[in-house]
């Protein structure tokens, strides 16, 4: 893997992470429709992107992570202040892709890593932001979200396990359902997902051979994990802003446009 492909990769990576049009498809899709094989570069540069991604959110919401580190004693009593209370909704919001996960992972690797999939999961995503964009609109934030709503969202993002569906879209179309404004979903949802990117980061970094790790790998992984973090923070930033005045109707289209190009390229093979 050249070093410009790599920052390429580690770029949509970070790009599509946090947006609402799935990381998991964009990469299968670039690897797939320009031939890339990564071989066995492929689960070490994985485990890069997921770390730089993994730094871009940490870094971005460092105080409130901080916040909810020095509340983890309270956390665990009846009455949590603020943070305490967050790290609460955070970890029930994990349980159901911990659950999915160990249950199904075979499956949807097996399974559901197919171009075919990402093109129904797309287009059912954009199908769920046009309904909820015309829901009426949420305005609470994530200090409203009660054990059962954060239990929901949690749910939503095991199910962006499969390619296309995207963790940020689905916990954001579930929280504004719920009675969140657009931003609040999007926050709570990059918070419960740090978990998971970590999740996904050792688990696949337990299948690692150290004797890969050879010197051209280990730069594809260094530029790839600068590249999507750097392109991450960037993106969470610019995102929370766009979110307060802008409704999701832009990612369904290109949701849209995206499956119906991976549908006629399919058709064409």
């Amino acid at each position: 893997m050249s070093a410009l492909i790599a920052a390429f990769l580690g770029a949509v990576q970070g790009l599509t992470e946090f947006l609402p049009v799935s990381s998991s498809a964009h990469l299968l899709l670039f690897r797939e429709f320009l031939g890339w094989d990564v071989g066995r570069f492929g689960l070490a540069f994985d485990v890069a992107c997921h770390a730089g991604t993994l730094l871009a959110v940490v870094v971005f919401f460092r105080d409130d992570l901080l916040a909810m580190a020095q509340s983890l004693p309270r956390a665990l009593s009846a009455s949590p202040d603020e943070a305490g209370r967050q790290v609460q909704l955070i970890a029930l919001g994990t349980l159901p892709i911990v659950v999915v996960g160990l249950t199904f992972q075979g499956v949807i690797e097996r399974s559901l890593r197919v171009p075919a999939v990402t093109v129904v999961a797309l287009s059912l995503g954009a199908v769920a932001f046009f309904a909820v964009e015309r829901m009426a609109r949420g305005t609470r934030d994530s200090r409203s979200l009660t054990w059962p709503a954060a239990l929901v969202i949690g749910g939503a993002q095991a199910v962006a396990l499969i390619p296309g569906v995207s963790r940020s879209g689905a916990t954001i179309v579930v929280g504004m359902a719920l009675g969140l404004s657009r931003a609040a979903a999007a926050r709570f949802g990059f918070l419960l997902g740090i978990p998971a990117i970590v999740a996904a980061a050792w688990r696949t970094a337990m299948t690692l051979d150290a004797a890969d790790l050879t010197g051209s790998v280990a730069m594809a992984m260094l530029v790839g994990l600068v590249a999507s973090a750097v392109v991450g923070y960037a993106v969470i930033a610019w995102f929370l802003r766009y979110l307060a005045k802008h409704p999701l109707d832009v990612f369904a289209y290109y949701r849209l446009g995206l499956s119906g190009a991976v549908l006629v390229w399919l058709l064409g093979t």
